[in-house]
């Protein structure tokens, strides 16, 4: 394939620019991109690239148990593999139009499986030093604190995503969900209605933590049924130019990165206080923020003021 298709099919991929930091653009969605084109050979759908590569990121969760420092890198090799096939199975979809709201909410699933591994894994090792199993308790916390950082993250992005490049023609809301939920109500696809219930309280729990954007979304549907306009976009885009750094905090790679500074420190347990610190002071101003935003545009939609 000429190097200027394989350039527009990565392109295509990508979900927006704006919005990919420095490793997903240079090295992830690169590997991914070449990943996905022979999981597309092999026929692999996205769901089974998922599939691999959570089990792969729970077998690096387990390599955290041990204090061997060189056995730690093995299992930082395989994370780093693991959010690679993470990119994939995203990148396989765009590539072959087989995306859906089942394939997000099974990679999120995914994705909570492989740092569930990683959390029980670092208590068992913590205890296993003779640390107290206290530990636990303060793991369970910070994989809430995780859980709702994450989610309100993802529901930022993609309202920037709606908002901003236009990328999404609208923003899921709970709303949506359970009418959804409650038309497959009859429908004998037990685990497909398991998923969307799942999803259902997935984006409540988004809805808790920035209710703005629910009314903003809502105001966008009322006003402009055909995408907010070009000038709502440039202003939601210049309101929103820092909340991006939150984003990349949130994400995966700077996780890791923190994860795998700690384990060559000896400290890896000391996550679970960051977390719990300076991650959910982090959360506390995304939310306060975005929600200011939220308040500050909404009103332009609702007067008409870009028409």
């Amino acid at each position: 394939m000429p190097d200027r298709a394989v350039g527009a099919d990565i392109e295509a991929t990508y979900k927006s620019r704006e919005i990919e930091g420095f490793l997903d653009l240079h090295f992830y969605r690169k590997i991914g991109f070449q990943l996905a084109r022979f999981f597309a050979w092999a026929g692999f759908t996205p769901n089974g690239v998922t599939l691999l590569g959570t089990l792969i990121g729970i077998g690096a969760g387990h390599l955290y148990f041990y204090r061997d420092l060189a056995t730690n890198i093995v299992g930082m090799g395989l994370h780093i593999f693991a959010n690679a096939m993470d990119n994939a199975d995203g990148q396989l979809a765009r590539l072959t139009n087989r995306h859906g709201a089942s394939g997000r909410l099974l990679d999120g699933i995914g994705d909570s499986l492989v740092y569930a591994s990683v959390y029980v894994h670092l208590c068992l090792r913590f205890v296993a030093e003779g640390g107290s199993r206290g530990v636990w308790i303060v793991a369970v916390l910070a994989g809430l604190s995780h859980s709702l950082q994450s989610a309100a993250a993802e529901f930022c992005r993609d309202a920037y995503l709606r908002f901003a490049p236009g990328k999404l023609r609208s923003l899921e809301l709970s709303s949506d969900l359970r009418r959804q939920y409650e038309a497959a109500a009859c429908s004998p696809h037990f685990f497909k209605k398991l998923l969307l219930k799942f999803h259902v309280g997935y984006v409540t729990e988004q809805e808790m933590l920035c209710p703005g954007l629910v009314r903003l979304e809502e105001a966008a549907r009322r006003t402009f049924a055909d995408g907010v306009p070009p000038a709502f976009q440039d202003r939601y885009r210049q309101k929103n130019r820092l909340m991006i750094s939150f984003f990349f905090l949130f994400r995966t790679n700077a996780r890791m990165l923190l994860l795998f500074l700690l384990l060559f420190a000896g400290q890896p347990v000391w996550y679970f206080a960051i977390e719990l610190t300076a991650l959910n002071f982090l959360l506390v101003v995304l939310a306060v923020r975005q929600n200011a935003i939220c308040r500050e545009l909404e009103p332009l939609l609702t007067n008409h003021a870009f028409d």
